[in-house]
């Protein structure tokens, strides 16, 4: 009797033994999936950026890269261009849209401010996909999510660029919309940013419509009263000096003539230096806008980031698509701009006007608009510029981590419910099942 009684307390004991054994083993497993999924989520939410982004430098001038002249790393500007983040709103915004692009943004935008260190930020236009007709709440709110998404520290400026999506095409654009935009992005249309003896042109591309409406009016007027301001602002011009007399000068820089050097290197960058001296009447500027200049179409456009084929070849409409003819050669003429950047069309483009001026077409920052987004990083002075194009992880391959991070789990999953096959085997045999089906 007293024997089965101590085989029957071995027999709980081992019962128990076995109990235990067979949940710590199962703690252990659940503790190591936990840790799989964990190292693919903060890789592919917050290390792919970095692991991306720190491969972008900042491109080398022409005379760093030579060692004539070297320019003082006080005197080089370090700016970053993007554009049409398109922050989604109430009405066409869904909440899993929003949480997914957003993010991406805010963790691109960050890991570039903290691993790059910008001086300063231009955002091409589009900044909100429904400004143009968002109540004040609704703005309230987006405003809320931008202020969130582009925080930066006070060391670094960012300037945001009104686009049509902001304040509405021209038919939809209204003084309210206007003034509404310019409080929380202190822009002023039609303005002078000047940094480090750079000028920086900001135009309104929604008010040169040419229609003479009170809006279009006043832009057009401003921006012949800064032409003329930057041309008296030429030292060498006495035959301005009688109307030049009450105009506040602004700093002068050599007017550019493009000798443009381009290179694609193995990390997909946009190279362009740009080199210049003192010949024409107009003092130099970048023009930084929310429309391209007039093109018939993107046919030209090269790169991985340019229009898709399908849509190459489609003819752009003035005025909506790019800026008109009359309001391009207008600005071209009042201004002789080194180098102009615009965005709209969320693809990339390099275009070169009136043989000598460079415009850059900056592509989306949202993987909402495109699959590989990425961002312009400039070094200038007032003598030169030269660009980089910076992308961020492309979507498809953040997707692609995660598919095969799910496979993998499955398989672990599965093959842990099955102890007598190995893992290899395990596999094997679902491939043959697969097979056979």
């Amino acid at each position: 009797m007293e024997k089965k009684l101590q085989q029957a307390e071995m027999s709980i004991l081992g019962l128990r033994s076995m109990q235990h054994y067979s949940l710590r083993k199962r703690c252990i497993f659940m503790l190591k999936l936990t840790c799989f999924i964990l190292t693919v989520f903060i890789f592919c939410e917050f290390l792919i950026y970095y692991v991306v982004i720190i491969q972008c430098h900042w491109p080398e001038l022409k005379n760093q890269t030579l060692g004539i002249n070297k320019p003082n790393s006080h005197s080089v500007l370090k700016t970053i261009f993007l554009s049409d983040p398109h922050l989604l709103g109430r009405i066409n915004g869904h909440w899993l849209d929003k949480l997914r692009r957003e993010w991406q943004m805010e963790r691109a935008f960050q890991t570039a401010l903290w691993l790059l260190q910008p001086e300063i930020v231009f955002i091409l236009g589009d900044i909100f996909d429904e400004g143009k007709w968002s109540s004040s709440q609704a703005w309230s709110d987006d405003v809320r999510r931008y202020q969130k998404i582009f925080w930066h520290p006070d060391h670094t400026e960012v300037f945001g660029i009104v686009g049509n999506h902001d304040i509405g095409f021209h038919y939809e654009m209204t003084s309210f919309k206007l003034e509404r935009f310019s409080k929380v992005f202190n822009f002023s249309s039609e303005n002078i940013i000047t940094r480090k003896g750079i000028n920086f042109l900001i135009v309104n591309s929604v008010a040169l419509e040419g229609d003479r409406c009170i809006i279009c009016r006043t832009a057009e007027a401003k921006l012949i009263e800064l032409s003329h301001q930057l041309n008296c602002s030429l030292k060498k011009q006495n035959q301005y000096k009688k109307s030049c007399t009450n105009v506040d000068k602004l700093p002068t820089s050599a007017p550019i003539l493009l000798q443009v050097g381009w290179k694609t290197d193995r990390t997909r960058s946009l190279h362009f230096i740009l080199h210049g001296y003192i010949e024409k009447l107009f003092c130099t500027f970048n023009s930084s806008q929310h429309y391209p200049l007039y093109r018939r179409s993107d046919s030209e456009c090269t790169g991985e980031d340019a229009a898709p084929l399908e849509k190459k070849n489609d003819l752009f409409r003035e005025k909506y698509d790019v800026l008109s003819q009359e309001a391009s050669q207008k600005l071209l003429w009042w201004f002789h701009p080194r180098l102009i950047l615009s965005g709209h069309t969320h693809s990339a483009c390099e275009v070169l006007h009136n043989g000598n001026i460079h415009e850059i077409s900056v592509p989306s920052f949202s993987w909402r608009n495109r699959n590989n987004p990425s961002f312009i990083m400039g070094s200038i002075t007032s003598t030169e510029v030269s660009l980089y194009k910076c992308f961020l992880p492309y979507e498809n391959t953040v997707i692609a981590i995660y598919c095969t991070a799910g496979f993998v789990l499955v398989v672990l999953i599965l093959a842990h419910f099955q102890p007598l096959l190995s893992p290899y085997h395990f596999v094997q045999r679902l491939i043959t099942k697969y097979k056979a089906l």
